[in-house]
Parts: structure tokens; C-alpha cells; sequence
């Protein structure tokens, strides 16, 4: 199973995270990238697209046997449910109507959720913010492994096993870390989800259900895709805490790969990250970056020095303000 990782804890740090600062500096460059920083309405659609594309996916798997129900929730639904989840990132930072209609974002962030099949989107935002604020705050962002996951997750074995638990962990993490009071949204979002579930058994049964369910799961676990959770903050250069991708699946998550351009940039939708990257060449282009996904979850489960310990952590001074 190879041999324990010889890090034994996360690398403390005790300077603010590089985002902000780099912000600035771009900006007073480069002052014609605040033109970027408005909603991208054409997101709207493609999420209807989404859903409607995975209804129809749930009508077609009703009468499969239950391999090709397992294959088609692997090879496409796993594809457009990640997919989704990303999308939901994009709303969760007011990309679809913009930040003066705030509510709007959060109702369609549920309405985008509903093929997913478990409530995600209203706590994504929640927690997602902290992430954006508070990168690396211990006791904060919930992005951050848990201790037991550092320790016990150090082997080439556990490490596969690790990213194939994700989604698990996903949920359960800011349970451990951060826990917050449940708000009337997340109520909102629990009920609608269950009324969508309930309905999709009823018309069309178990399959179209499971199928559903497994998509997420299975989307979010040993998937490709999947890789740009390892690749966006885990330490595989010393110093460096935040890294981009451009290959060739930024089409289909919306170019979260694009990752220190959307941290510098938070309030630009992920369309416009290449127009940003290219703009401000000069910062981006020499920062260690990734081209595939697939050698990313590699790399972690084969690497000896990487895991889930390769993050970096920061006490957080002042007073900490959460969604």
C-alpha cells in the first residue's frame, strides 16, 4: 500500500492569503477588467438546459436493465451532475442575476439543484463564501481536511479510497469543522429537494431514482472531473496554495480550472476567467498550473509527500465575519 506520507500536519502559514493583494495590483494595471464584472445571463439557460437534459435522462433509464442504468448514471449523468454543482458555484456568487438580486440567485441555485437529488446549494453558499474570505482559516474553511483525514489518509491505497469518498466527506466536514445554525433557506431547499425526489419515484421508479442519486455520487467521487478539487489548493509546489488548469474540461465546469483567476476575481463568472488570465498575462502565466485533471488524482494517490495534509493553514486575525 506504499509508505505513510512523511507530513504529519498542515503547513502553517502566518501571512494573509496573496488574493487580495494581487487583486489590486491588477487592477490599478489593468482597471478595464471591472468591465468583466457583471452577471453572465447566459447561464440561465444553459442550467435550464441542464435540467431539462437530465429529466429526459430520467425518463429514458426508466425500463433499463440495471447495468445500463449503472453505466449511463456513470458515463453521463455523473458528467452533467458535476457539472451542476459547478453551476451552483457560479450562482452562488450572484453570476446568473448579479449581486442586486441577490434572492433570485438562491432561488435558482435551488431550482438548479433539483436533478442532483440531495439539498446542496443554499449551505454551499453559505460555506462557500467563508472559503473566499478566510482561505485556509482554521476552524473556518471547510475546504480544509479534516485532521483525521490527514492522518489516517496517507497511503496510495487510503488516498484512492479517500477521493472516491469525497462527496462524503464534502457533507460531512463542515459538520466537524464549522458548524452553523440551519437557516429558513436551507429548510427550503431540504423540502423541495424531498417534493423532487418523491415526484421522480412516483413517475417514473427506482431507477430513474437511483439514477439520479448515483450520478451525484458517483460525479463527485472517482470521476475526472474530480480532479479539480485536489488541484485548486493542494500544496504540490511548496508556497503555493491556489492553482489553475487549462485543459479542455473547463467547457464543462464552467472554468473553475481558471482558479487563481476566480479567487483574485470572485465577482467575475467563470465565462470571462480566460478573457481575465489573458489580460494580465504577466501574472498568470508563470504561476505553476495544470493541463490534465486525470495525472492531478495521480499524482496525489502515487505521490508519497502529498496528502490531504498538503494545505495550507492560517490563524485568522481580527473578527470573523460568516454568512
Amino acid at each position: 500500500m506504499g509508505n505513510t506520507v512523511a507530513r504529519e500536519d498542515f503547513e502553517w502559514v502566518y501571512t494573509d492569503q496573496p488574493h487580495a493583494d494581487r487583486r489590486k495590483e491588477i487592477l490599478a494595471k489593468h482597471p478595464e477588467i471591472k468591465a468583466l464584472m457583471k452577471p453572465d445571463y447566459n447561464l440561465i439557460w444553459v442550467v435550464v438546459l441542464m435540467v431539462l437534459a437530465q429529466l429526459t435522462a430520467f425518463y429514458l433509464v426508466k425500463d433499463l436493465d440495471w447495468k445500463w442504468v449503472v453505466f449511463w448514471a456513470y458515463v453521463f449523468g455523473s458528467c452533467i451532475s458535476h457539472s451542476m454543482t459547478l453551476a451552483i458555484h457560479e450562482i452562488s456568487h450572484n453570476s446568473a442575476f448579479g449581486n442586486n438580486r441577490a434572492m433570485w440567485n438562491r432561488w435558482f441555485g435551488i431550482f438548479a439543484n433539483l436533478p442532483l437529488g440531495l439539498p446542496y446549494s443554499v449551505s454551499f453558499k453559505r460555506y462557500h463564501m467563508d472559503h473566499h474570505r478566510y482561505l485556509g482559516g482554521d476552524g473556518i474553511d471547510v475546504d480544509i481536511p479534516t485532521n483525521f483525514e490527514g492522518w489516517f489518509f496517507c497511503t496510495p491505497f487510503r488516498k484512492f479510497i479517500w477521493i472516491v469518498l469525497q462527496p462524503f466527506f464534502y457533507a460531512i466536514r463542515p459538520l466537524c469543522i464549522n458548524p452553523k445554525p440551519i437557516t429558513r433557506l436551507e429548510i427550503i431547499n431540504l423540502l423541495a429537494q424531498l417534493a423532487f425526489d418523491v415526484m421522480i419515484y412516483y413517475l417514473w421508479g427506482v431507477k430513474s431514482t437511483f439514477y439520479m442519486l448515483a450520478g451525484s455520487v458517483l460525479g463527485l467521487g472517482l470521476h475526472p472531473i474530480s480532479g479539480h478539487f485536489i488541484a485548486e489548493h493542494y500544496m504540490f509546489l511548496k508556497g503555493y496554495e491556489t492553482y489553475s488548469y487549462y485543459g479542455p474540461l473547463n467547457m464543462l465546469t464552467f472554468n473553475v480550472g481558471y482558479h487563481n483567476e476566480h479567487h483574485d476575481f470572485p465577482n467575475i463568472p467563470g465565462k470571462s476567467l480566460p478573457l481575465v488570465k489573458k489580460i494580465a498575462a504577466e501574472y498568470y502565466d508563470n504561476l505553476p498550473q495544470y493541463n490534465s485533471w486525470i495525472k492531478v488524482l495521480y499524482d496525489f494517490v502515487m505521490d508519497d509527500t502529498i496528502s490531504p495534509y498538503s494545505r495550507m493553514k492560517r490563524h485568522l486575525k481580527g473578527e470573523v465575519k460568516q454568512d
